[in-house]
C-alpha cells in the first residue's frame, strides 16, 4: 500500500553509507590512518577567499537541501492514502449530505476488532464516490487463521459497508500484519 517505501528505504541506506563513508574517510585521514592525502595540505588550490556571492549561493543550497531532505523525512511518516469528505447530493435544492471517509469506515473497522485473532485494525477510505478505493491493515496474533480472518472480511464486513455507503464495489488492498503481543482474550 505505501509503493515508494522500498525505494525510499533503499536511498536511505545508500546516502547514509555514502555519508558515513565520506565521514570514516575524513577521520581516517585527519587521524593519519590513511595517508592518502596530506591532512595540512589546503582543500581547494588558492588561499584568495571567494567573492561574497559565492557564500549566499552555498547557504542558499544548504537551505534547499535540508528543506528537501525535511519533506523527504516527513513524507516518510505519511503512509496511509489521503482521504476526503464525501457529498452525496441527489437534489441541490433540499441540501447535502456530507460524509468523511474515516467516519464512513469507523463502525467497519471496530467490527473487525471484533474478530478472533484480530488485534487491530484500520482502514482508509480513498477516491471519490464513482472510483473509491479501500486500503486494510489488519494487525492479528501469531495464531490467528488468516484465511477465515480475510473470508469474513470479503463475506461479511465488506459487502455490509458497500450497503451502508450504496456502493456497487469497492476495490480493497488487505495488508496483514502480526502482532509480538500475546493474546489477552478469553477464548
Amino acid at each position: 500500500m505505501n509503493r515508494p517505501a522500498a525505494l525510499n528505504r533503499v536511498l536511505l541506506a545508500v546516502i547514509g553509507f555514502v555519508l558515513l563513508a565520506a565521514g570514516g574517510f575524513g577521520l581516517a585521514t585527519h587521524f593519519r590512518v590513511l595517508r592518502v592525502i596530506d591532512p595540512e595540505s589546503p582543500l581547494v588550490p588558492g588561499t584568495g577567499e571567494p567573492p561574497a556571492w559565492v557564500f549566499y549561493v552555498i547557504a542558499a543550497a544548504a537551505i534547499a537541501v535540508g528543506l528537501l531532505a525535511l519533506r523527504w523525512l516527513l513524507a516518510q511518516l505519511a503512509h496511509r492514502p489521503r482521504t476526503g469528505v464525501w457529498r452525496f447530493e441527489t437534489d441541490p435544492a433540499y441540501g447535502r449530505t456530507e460524509l468523511h471517509a474515516d467516519d464512513a469506515v469507523a463502525p467497519f473497522t471496530e467490527e473487525l476488532r471484533g474478530y478472533p485473532g484480530v488485534h487491530k485494525a484500520s482502514a482508509s477510505l480513498a477516491g471519490t464516490r464513482e472510483q473509491p478505493s479501500l486500503a486494510l491493515i489488519v494487525t492479528c496474533e501469531q495464531d490467528a487463521d488468516l484465511g477465515e480472518v480475510r473470508r469474513r472480511i470479503t463475506e461479511e464486513s465488506l459487502p455490509r459497508l458497500q450497503e451502508a455507503l450504496e456502493l456497487k464495489d469497492i476495490p480493497v488492498a488487505i495488508e496483514f500484519r502480526f502482532t509480538s503481543r500475546t493474546t489477552s482474550r478469553v477464548g
